[in-house]
């Protein structure tokens, strides 16, 4: 089992060359780890196959975001967003995932394959980052109640309607 990371003030960003690639099952457990994933994050294959893919879950990342992530996948469509991860020594490192189901040969959704690329900085840091922190605060606001998460797929829900376009246009005009 992998160890428990320790968030520390001074976080720095990782950086990446090439794809990162990941597959998990239906669960979301990591069946496939390619190498830049694993550098990237910083555990080994064997650490990471078998462990949930939120093992690299940033705690700024909205909870609203992986809500329309998964709600997606589960209707058997491919999914695009940008995601901030959480290396092992606490560094971070921010990607633009494209995320599909894979199926078997009658068509069922036997797991998930990720390809992650680097974003675009001035995306992340000018739109993304600032759109990521109203969520988590909306998120927060409803902390003690049941609706925390309600709150920021609301808040997610009513930022695309209010730019009158759907998600997959919102990220790919960015």
């Amino acid at each position: 089992m992998a160890t428990a990371i320790q968030l520390h003030q001074d976080a720095k960003e990782i950086f990446f060359d090439d794809l990162i690639v990941s597959k998990t099952d239906t669960t979301g457990r990591i069946t496939y780890a390619n190498e830049m994933f694993c550098r990237v994050a910083g555990y080994s294959e064997a650490e990471l196959l078998g462990q949930p893919h939120s093992i690299i879950r940033h705690p700024d990342m909205p909870r609203a975001v992986f809500k329309y992530l998964w709600d997606t996948l589960l209707e058997g469509r491919e999914v695009f967003a940008y995601v901030k991860n959480l290396a092992r020594s606490g560094d971070f490192y921010w990607v633009f995932a494209h995320v599909t189901p894979s199926h078997d040969a009658a068509r069922k959704t036997v797991g998930y394959h990720s390809s992650r690329r680097i974003p675009d900085p001035r995306t992340v840091r000018d739109v993304i980052a600032p759109i990521y922190a109203e969520l988590r605060r909306e998120e927060q606001r409803h902390r003690n109640g049941k609706d925390s998460l309600a709150a920021g797929y609301r808040a997610l829900t009513e930022l695309i309607a209010a730019r009158n376009i759907s998600y997959d246009e919102l990220i790919f005009s960015l």
